[in-house]
């Protein structure tokens, strides 16, 4: 229960000039409404309360928050880094890539081109090869032709002289006799005796 006092100075309506009012406050005018079974004054300390609770929350929170942040974007920049150099290794390889792809190009055009130099050169030989063979293939038949008109030649002299003989031996058998052979005997005896 509270009691209170009010003083009241000046004049009232009532006319008197010093009047003092008392007044005693019974249970139903002190309290005032309660929410939960706490007055005004316990809400007042619940809230005084979380607002000391949320201003350490809050002094902290940015800090965490910014901690938070502060590691994502380390991260993010590390990624970005790790990326980076991905991305140099990737281009160095492409263009190691490039310059083996125009190797390998000109070493296969030097390839063709040396084939295709080695090509015209046996074709070349090829062909002077086969005019050589032919050349004395040639020769060679006609050195076979030429022996074998020889051969044929030695064959007909020889039949010709064997027929030429034999009609000699023919002739002289019928022809001569002692006495025609004495006479050549004597002409050869005589025309030793005589040098050419």
């Amino acid at each position: 229960m509270i009691d209170t006092v009010i003083m009241i100075s000046g004049p009232i309506a009532s006319g008197n000039d010093n009047a003092v009012a008392l007044t005693e406050a019974d249970g139903s005018h002190g309290e005032g409404p309660t929410l939960l079974g706490l007055g005004a004054e316990g809400w007042v300390y619940v809230g005084l309360t979380i607002f000391i609770l949320l201003s350490i929350f809050v002094a902290k929170a940015p800090k965490r928050v910014a901690e938070i942040l502060d590691q994502r974007i380390a991260d993010t920049r590390r990624q970005l880094d790790e990326a980076q150099a991905i991305r140099a290794e990737a281009e160095t390889l492409l263009a190691e890539a490039k310059r083996r792809h125009a190797a390998s190009a000109g070493d296969a055009q030097a390839i063709v081109s040396h084939a295709e130099a080695e090509a015209a050169a046996l074709l070349a030989k090829a062909e002077t090869d086969a005019a050589t063979l032919v050349e004395r293939r040639g020769k060679m038949a006609e050195d076979k032709i030429a022996a074998a008109e020889r051969q044929a030649l030695t064959e007909v002299r020889a039949k010709a002289a064997e027929a030429a003989t034999s009609a000699a031996a023919t002739i002289i058998a019928e022809r001569h006799n002692a006495d025609s052979d004495r006479a050549l005997i004597d002409r050869t005896i005589a025309g030793l005796g005589h040098p050419n």
